[in-house]
């Protein structure tokens, strides 16, 4: 068994769910639930249709627990691993599962799973945290109000399961954030001090270089090797040849839909030389792709925004929630982020400036005169 250093990440899941009172309230409370559960990972994107997440939330909490057990076994099988943990990191690979499923694992329902498995499961619960609040939490920094990323912590909690809001330590949690929110509507600037405060904890853990990807580099690397070699084999009973340029039209073109933006960058930067030149040349061209996709969606949402520093922030908080790994293969330089910080201040002094020329005592109304005159 691995032992984990309960210093590395958020132990609030390993406790949900333990007591037979909480199970049992968290099962009735589940089979009164109508409401669909889905989760996002720093580097993984999962979408269900509105027929599964239906069915999902009406499968009984046995059903979840058996199903779940059995994708976790052949996860191991297929990873060749006995443990999803190496040296107190993810070694396998649990976006494939869904936020309930990972937490029937951490709360260890009807004993199904080991302790290694419980540990792994709320390692990636709590990675997955960190990702939604990584963005949010940088550019709070930059801009001096924690509004945003109260609000994401809120958004994310409120994205459990029915089992899961059932225990008390989502109840404690829910409160905090309530609690910090209320504090902040009086001062935005301030951090709010309240106990079991999840962003805290958060913040406390990014201080000491504690989040971030849960898994190592060269484990992402080794899974993408996995994964193309999958697709030439597939090409290669379908008789034809894995290619990697749009200007090839005879053979089977490699499909990089599915590899998320860390395995893109594994294949990209090529750190363990695991990968071909044409292999490395299609994923750095995919991620440029995807970075260009990414500064356009920017874009166009900071126009529809009255607001003259929102590309700026929709830039710092895309930033961060990449890993070291994506921004060196998105080309996205601390100069890049350097810069986006500069036009955040740069977009604020000028809107101050329009608002005190133009006689406003009202920051937000000056900051709505400047946006017309620029059509926004």
């Amino acid at each position: 068994m691995t032992t984990i250093n309960t210093a590395q990440y958020t132990n609030a899941y390993l406790l949900l769910g333990n007591t037979a009172a909480s199970i049992a309230k968290a099962t009735a409370a589940a089979s009164s639930s109508n409401t669909g559960s889905s989760s996002q990972d720093a580097a993984t994107n999962i979408t269900l249709s509105s027929t599964a997440q239906s069915a999902l939330a009406t499968k009984d909490l046995a059903t979840v627990v058996a199903e779940t057990r059995a994708a976790l076994t052949k996860l191991l099988t297929d990873a060749k691993l006995t443990s999803p943990l190496k040296d107190g990191k993810l070694a396998l690979d649990l976006s494939s599962l869904d936020r309930r499923a990972l937490y029937a694992v951490a709360a260890n329902t009807e004993n199904k799973f080991t302790d290694d498995e419980r540990s792994a499961a709320a390692l990636e619960l709590t990675s997955r945290l960190d990702a939604a609040l990584a963005g949010p939490a940088a550019i709070g920094r930059v801009t001096g109000d924690y509004t945003s990323l109260y609000k994401a912590a809120v958004e994310f909690l409120d994205g459990a399961s029915a089992e899961e809001k059932a225990t008390d330590t989502w109840a404690r949690q829910k409160a905090a954030l309530l609690e910090a929110q209320k504090q902040l509507t009086a001062d935005p600037t301030t951090l709010p001090v309240v106990d079991n405060d999840p962003v805290a904890d958060y913040l406390k853990r990014a201080a000491g270089g504690q989040t971030g990807p849960s898994r190592d580099f060269g484990d992402i690397a080794k899974d993408a090797r996995t994964a193309l070699d999958k697709q030439y084999e597939d090409a290669k009973a379908a008789g034809k040849e894995l290619v990697f340029s749009k200007f090839r039209t005879k053979g089977q073109q490699a499909d990089f839909s599915q590899f998320d933006s860390r395995s893109l960058s594994a294949i990209a930067l090529n750190k363990d030389e695991k990968f071909s030149d044409q292999e490395v040349s299609a994923a750095k061209a995919e991620m440029r792709t995807r970075s260009g996709q990414a500064l356009l969606a920017s874009f166009k949402s900071a126009s529809s925004s009255t607001d003259p520093t929102a590309f700026a922030t929709n830039i710092i908080g895309a930033y961060a929630s990449l890993s070291s790994e994506e921004r060196e293969a998105a080309g996205w330089s601390e100069s890049f982020y350097a810069a986006a910080v500069s036009n955040y201040e740069s977009s604020l002094k000028l809107a101050q400036m329009f608002a005190q020329s133009s006689g406003s005592s009202s920051n937000s109304s000056g900051l709505g005169g400047l946006a017309g005159l620029l059509g926004g």
